[in-house]
């Protein structure tokens, strides 16, 4: 069964629209899914993930999406829904999403501002909702040789990519930071390459130093 689904930019990963599933109180536990689907939908935008169609695993549900002339459409379904049948869903949002004007989804700046589409998802929401229908039955029965070229993957699995390149991130930062101590990595190799050897030689110079003024106290003490 479709449960959730969202329309955004792949440029900005800005979400667009959403299905008006949402309206429903029933469904308020799958707001967790939305911010897991706008998510993947960052990851598109930054070129994280180059696949422009993509099935991901999460619990006991899974991800699809499909991305054309730089829209993502995203839908949440349940493990067992036909994927063949949830990417034509895919499609037929995307042919009515082409049918308005560019400039203005381009002008879009609030995220789920378009709620016109929100409307039409929702009019195919109703007509997938069903497998057995006759409609249904007859996408999934054509083409059975041909099977779908799409990428599956787990979503802790892009959850720790993005970890650890965050971590990277935030190293080069550091090393950038350091850099710009010595105005030049030039500089930067030579203090740390001498440094040391410059802490041992005034740790020396102050050991002889206090050793000499010992032995001149002793002497005069002496005398």
């Amino acid at each position: 069964m479709v449960k959730v689904t969202i329309v955004g930019r792949a440029r900005d990963g800005l979400p667009l629209a959403q299905g008006l599933i949402y309206m429903n109180e029933e469904n308020v536990y799958l707001s967790y899914y939305r911010q897991q689907a706008e998510f993947i939908l960052q990851e598109i935008s930054i070129g994280a993930l180059v696949a422009s169609k993509m099935t991901i695993l999460i619990d006991h549900y899974c991800f699809n999406y499909l991305v054309e002339n730089g829209i993502v459409f995203i839908v949440l379904c349940d493990s067992t829904y036909p994927r063949k049948l949830a990417f034509h869903y895919l499609q037929d949002i995307q042919k009515e999403f082409e049918k308005f004007d560019k400039t203005l989804i381009a002008k879009i700046i609030r995220p789920y501002s378009f709620v016109k589409f929100g409307g039409i998802i929702a009019n195919f929401y109703r007509q997938y909702i069903d497998t057995r229908t006759q409609a249904n039955l007859s996408k999934l029965n054509a083409n059975k040789k041909q099977e779908l070229d799409i990428i599956t993957e787990d979503i802790f699995s892009i959850l720790e990519r993005r970890k650890n390149s965050e971590t990277m991130e935030r190293f080069q930062v550091a090393l950038q930071s350091t850099s710009s101590i010595w105005c030049s990595p030039r500089l930067e190799v030579i203090a740390l390459k001498w440094t040391p050897i410059m802490i041992i030689v005034i740790t020396l110079m102050a050991v002889l130093w206090a050793a000499v003024v010992l032995t001149d106290d002793f002497i005069i003490s002496s005398w």
